[in-house]
């Protein structure tokens, strides 16, 4: 249905359009959302801040800078701020809808007529049209309003989806880094073991050279340094498979000298320290993955709105200006002006069903959102329970560890001491020499362990702070 007025005046036709868009402008589109929307300001700003583009030349990797790197080089990451611009611009999409559109165009026509076998002379008319139009949708059921909605739930849930994939970066990051540091510190190990066999050696050569020893001492000690300089090759190995996939990580070129810390401290934190069901609902309450498939619900059911509103009344205003012409006709011979202003409600009555089906498949989306959901808050609080338990028995065998590392060190000086004064032989030594390079081995483990165990818990929380990695 539609009511129009077609009004003709010689002069002011113009200021007929002007008075219905001010009029309409003070409505407020008839939404009551105008002014909510002016207030909702742009969409935030998404752009990545300065990024360091290389490892510092002969400086110490840290674990900070390491992150830094990885989440400027990794593509992932990325991918997550341009889904961001994306959705930023959906939503300027969206509110776009509450606006009229408004459209002039201008032209110049020329008119020739002639009139052949007639003494009629021929016509040549030069004029120029203007044409000018607006259309407003003032009311729909809630249809744009609910795809305005969806638009910002979208948005808030790409913006939580590049949270948690920078979180899962981290984890990477972090893994990568402390395997790297772990080989670092077991090859450091190895060689300090290789050392004490070698002084092993030389010992057992002197009490032979004195005739205090037999020449099976040198053999078996002999024997224990090969096996030494065998584990600290593999150890070298280790490391430099471990510094490749560092270097991988961090998106850095192949073939990039890494520098890291020679041990690793015994800092505890509070980290791990809080009962799992703690950790439970911070991760149920802020972790980003979940908060990102929430708002995906959200979207959807808002989305249902919109669609069961396609099938509902529309109400839209219209307002045209016309001089010296209409469109795709030739100009009016006398000077023309023409303004048209109406009311146009638009009622479907049968759309072949196509409302109904539209709706069921939103439906139907709204019911495969609410099921990502549960799938990924049962997979997130798995994953922080197993890191919790991690976390727990990392932090448990610090101090064991380190006793471990003081009994063996105080039984390897005993054996010394014992095999120099000749009242022990070199098998207890031996033995004694063996038990330090474990103990030295598990203590590193550890302190590796607890400190990659900590963090892991943090980020399989969604709650890893860049602070949190001094």
């Amino acid at each position: 249905m539609s009511g129009r007025r077609r009004c003709k005046e010689p002069q002011g036709a113009p200021w007929v359009v002007l008075r219905v868009i001010g009029v309409a402008l003070l409505l407020g589109c008839g939404t009551g959302r105008a002014a909510d929307l002016h207030d909702q300001g742009n969409p935030p700003d998404v752009e990545v801040g300065a990024c360091p583009t290389a490892l510092e030349a002969g400086s110490v990797l840290s674990l900070a800078f390491a992150v830094d790197l990885a989440l400027c080089n990794n593509a992932e990451v990325r991918i997550a701020w341009a889904g961001i611009r994306e959705r930023a611009a959906a939503v300027g999409v969206a509110r776009a809808s509450y606006w009229p559109n408004l459209s002039v165009n201008a032209s110049e026509l020329n008119e020739r007529a002639g009139y052949p076998g007639s003494a009629v002379p021929a016509t040549n008319t030069t004029g120029k049209t203007v044409y000018g139009s607006l259309d407003w949708r003032l009311f729909d059921f809630g249809g744009r309003s609910s795809r305005y909605h969806a638009a910002q739930a979208l948005l808030e849930a790409a913006t939580a989806s590049r949270d948690a994939t920078i979180q899962q970066v981290l984890g990477a990051v972090i893994q990568a880094y402390f395997d790297a540091v772990t080989a670092k510190a077991t090859l450091n190990d190895r060689i300090e073991s290789e050392s004490i066999a070698q002084q092993t050696l030389e010992s057992a050569r002197r009490r032979e050279a004195h005739g205090l020893a037999s020449g099976n001492d040198s053999l078996q000690a002999t024997v224990a340094l090969e096996r030494a300089t065998l584990e600290r090759n593999g150890a070298t190995a280790d490391e430099q498979k471990a510094l490749a996939v560092l270097v991988y990580v961090l998106g850095v070129p192949p073939g990039s000298v890494i520098i890291l810390p020679t041990s690793l401290d015994a800092r505890a934190t509070a980290a791990g320290q809080n009962d799992l069901a703690a950790w439970l609902r911070e991760t149920e309450h802020h972790h980003p993955a979940i908060l990102a498939a929430r708002a995906a619900v959200q979207a959807a059911q808002d989305e249902v709105i919109s669609v069961r509103s396609a099938g509902g009344p529309t109400v839209d205003l219209t307002a045209n200006y016309y001089q010296n012409g209409f469109p795709d006709q030739g100009f009016a011979s006398t000077n023309l002006r023409a303004a048209t202003v109406g009311i146009t409600v638009t009622v479907p009555l049968f759309d072949g069903f196509l409302t109904h089906y539209n709706v069921e498949q939103a439906r139907a989306a709204v019911k495969v959102s609410e099921e990502q959901l549960r799938q990924t808050r049962e997979a997130t609080l798995m994953a922080v329970m197993q890191a919790y338990a991690d976390a727990q028995s990392a932090a448990r065998n610090i101090q064991v560890s380190w006793d471990l590392l003081n009994a063996a060190q105080g039984a390897l000086e005993s054996s010394r001491r014992r095999y120099a004064q000749g009242v022990s032989d070199i098998v207890e030594l031996l033995n004694a020499q063996a038990a330090f390079a474990d103990a030295r081995r598990e203590r590193t483990s550890s302190l590796a362990q607890w400190r990659s165990a900590r963090l892991r818990l943090l980020a399989a929380a969604g709650v890893l702070d860049r602070v949190d990695l001094r």
